[in-house]
């Protein structure tokens, strides 16, 4: 028998409505696209400091439909899962309705504090599996937000990576070994002039959404009264939107369905290749990715059959990151894909 130590649940407050931010359409399009096909592998987003990158996340949660999980499961699973924790499937398995997980992992969070830990003193003299869930178990079918993500130890940062590309973490201690799924987008940001991730870190999130401070003194006003009026009375001026977010989450549940009837051609396909290739991209990741987000970005917008205009949308997001650093050379690493994306697919 396992048995958890479950922590107590947080009070809900407010969200703010993720139609109602303003701006900022390159990270919210990167992180609706890893909503509707998580296996994209996540978002990094770096940018200045206010410009919404906390509250554009947490929206984006609040704003996704609610999930069935088997009650008081300290890793969200869906009732189907229940035969992993060999229960029997005479067991009558109560279920519940939750809105989808949001973690933030602390910039000072140990490694048990992620994987979570094992009780060895309980397993030794009581002969039971203590296992007291992680950030990574809280995570499962949600999302594992981590601010200032540059910042974070790199051995950190591998295992966030490893647990989301694998979809399982494994907690092993003194001989004894659990292991639990944790299937979540994982979304980094952070601050580019206080340091860069290691490539071969930065490689492996899905998409790279860059996000600059607003200019226009007429947008940055709309911000501030937008903001200044949801302070007030969050509850009311929310419900504003109510209309608009219901019909974003209904178009990101039907993009979910669509998303096994995409087409992407072979044509498409190899000239998706051949820009990588151009590029000098390592791996295959960005390939994989592309291909992914084009889908994902063509069930979007409700059809079926992807586009040289769907992949220009998004081809940037999935390759700027994984473009080799030239100190000396100034050219951004989007105008570098965009420019080689349209001599292939010749939209000059």
């Amino acid at each position: 028998m396992l048995y958890y130590m479950t922590q107590s649940k947080s009070i809900e407050t407010p969200i703010f409505p993720f139609t109602a931010i303003v701006g900022q359409e390159e990270m919210k399009l990167a992180l609706q696209l890893n909503v509707i096909d998580p296996k994209i592998g996540g978002v990094m987003i770096m940018g200045d400091r206010g410009t919404g990158k906390s509250t554009t996340i947490r929206a984006i949660a609040d704003l996704l439909p609610e999930i069935e999980v088997i009650k008081d499961d300290p890793f969200n699973r869906h009732p189907d899962e229940a035969k992993l924790d060999n229960l029997s499937s005479t067991d009558e398995i109560e279920t519940t309705f939750v809105k989808i997980p949001m973690v933030d992992l602390p910039l000072g969070a140990t490694e048990d504090r992620v994987c979570g830990t094992i009780d060895i003193e309980k397993a030794l003299t009581e002969g039971i599996k203590a296992f007291e869930p992680g950030l990574l178990a809280k995570a499962n079918r949600g999302i594992l937000y981590v601010d200032e993500v540059n910042l974070l130890d790199d051995h950190l940062v591998d295992i966030l990576l490893d647990s989301a590309a694998s979809g399982w973490n494994t907690v092993e201690r003194e001989g004894i070994s659990i292991r639990h799924p944790a299937r979540f987008v994982l979304v980094g940001s952070g601050n580019p002039e206080e340091g860069e991730l290691r490539p071969q870190l930065l490689d492996r999130f899905g998409m790279h959404a860059e996000i600059r401070t607003v200019k226009d003194p007429d947008l940055r006003v709309k911000i501030v009264e937008e903001r200044t009026l949801f302070d007030q009375d969050p509850y009311a001026w929310a419900s504003k939107y109510k209309e608009k977010q219901q019909e974003l989450k209904q178009r990101i549940i039907t993009a979910q369905n669509l998303l096994g009837e995409i087409n992407l051609s072979y044509d498409l396909r190899v000239k998706i290749s051949k820009v990588c290739s151009e590029l000098d991209v390592d791996g295959l990741r960005g390939d994989i990715v592309t291909n992914r987000a084009a889908k994902a970005y063509t069930a979007f917008y409700g059809r079926k059959e992807v586009t040289s205009n769907d992949i220009e949308k998004i081809i940037v997001l999935c390759l700027r990151h994984r473009l080799r650093k030239d100190p000396l050379e100034s050219i951004d690493s989007g105008y570098k894909v965009k420019k080689v994306f349209e001599e292939i697919f010749d939209m000059v």
